[in-house]
């Protein structure tokens, strides 16, 4: 059972611009004792890769999926204490470290996004593809659901997180459609949501853009999880967890988990001097070095390889240097409380 489960796990999960993640993170990697975070675990691609390109590299697994750490667990049991599973939120990174007793890390890795397991599990209700009950839980555990977003958010709500999250400039019009057709009866399938959406948008936009649905499904899947509000905590805290000589590698699939990366990577590759201090204090200089030119983005082979791969944004980053006091991150607050 475990050798089908693993290769259940790899034939389901090509990871992205996995050769590309290994030598950037290859200079920190190669330290004797190494430690690496995989900070979105997933059905283990990456954490695979990582760990049979250095023997001699430890891998903590963070995932907020219990089904998916499950899979990865079987998957990566070859590896024996090389790899520790963790069922955790990836900004809560430094109390998982100190439950573990490692102090910093060398690496750490993040492929943000919906997972391949999430996917192509339809009865998640990810996808808008096919039908399926309204969830879109990372951890179908705990928390709200899509159905109890759609059907207890007032409409001005539901604008909001379409807008904002989807980036969706029909979010009116589907808002009003949703609150006028849960008044008949509770949303509960995304068939449903699908028609709603698909009704909603003009004739002359569905031709374009890819499916109508798919930004109201992004949009949803966001709110559901918290992804935002998690990743605004998990970058900086992410830094925090890295030595000096370390690095960060992160994959970003849309433009608002990118935008986070970015400015939290500049916030460090950036004096925080001002700019009329005739010497830049040391304490002002700046604690990364930016590793890639910008976002890189998947070749023409890669995306052969992997169609996943289409909208993908890699951005890395080495730490200089410890932060500074005055741009240190505060402590996570679902962890204090």
């Amino acid at each position: 059972m475990p050798e089908q489960a693993a290769d259940d796990a790899a034939s389901r999960h090509v990871p992205v611009l996995l050769a590309r993640c290994l030598e950037l993170l290859a200079p920190a990697l190669s330290a004797p004792g190494a430690v690496m975070v995989d900070s979105t675990l997933g059905m283990g691609g990456h954490t695979e890769g990582v760990l049979r390109a250095f023997p001699h590299v430890r891998v903590v697994g963070l995932d907020r999926d219990p089904q998916a750490l499950a899979l990865a667990g079987r998957r990566l049991e070859q590896f024996g204490e090389r790899f520790t599973p963790v069922h955790a939120i990836y900004d809560e990174i430094n109390e998982v470290l100190a439950d573990l007793g490692i102090a910093q890390v060398q690496g750490v890795l993040m492929d943000l996004g919906v997972s391949s397991l999430q996917l192509d599990e339809v009865e998640r209700g990810f996808s808008y593809a096919k039908d399926a009950p309204l969830d879109m839980r990372m951890d179908a555990t705990t928390g709200l659901t899509a159905a109890d977003v759609l059907n207890e958010y007032d409409e001005r709500a539901i604008a909001r997180v379409l807008r904002e999250y989807g980036e969706e400039r029909f979010a009116p019009r589907i808002a009003k459609a949703i609150v006028r057709a849960r008044a008949v009866q509770p949303l509960t399938r995304t068939a449903e949501l699908v028609d709603i959406v698909r009704a909603s948008i003009p004739a002359a936009a569905r031709a374009t853009g890819g499916h109508p649905a798919k930004r109201t499904f992004q949009a949803l899947r966001i709110e559901v999880n918290g992804e935002l509000e998690v990743l605004e905590r998990a970058v900086p805290a992410s830094i925090e967890a890295l030595a000096v000589g370390g690095r960060i590698v992160v994959e970003a699939y849309q433009s608002l988990e990118d935008r986070i990366v970015k400015r939290a990577f500049a916030t460090g590759a950036t004096s925080s001097a001002p700019p009329d201090l005739p010497v830049e204090p040391a304490s002002h200089a700046p604690y990364l070095r930016l590793v890639t030119r910008g976002a890189e983005e998947a070749d023409a082979e890669e995306l052969a390889r992997n169609p996943r791969s289409q909208s993908v944004r890699l951005r890395a980053a080495e730490r200089l240097r410890p932060t500074p006091d005055h741009l240190r991150p505060r402590t996570n607050p679902r962890r204090a409380a």
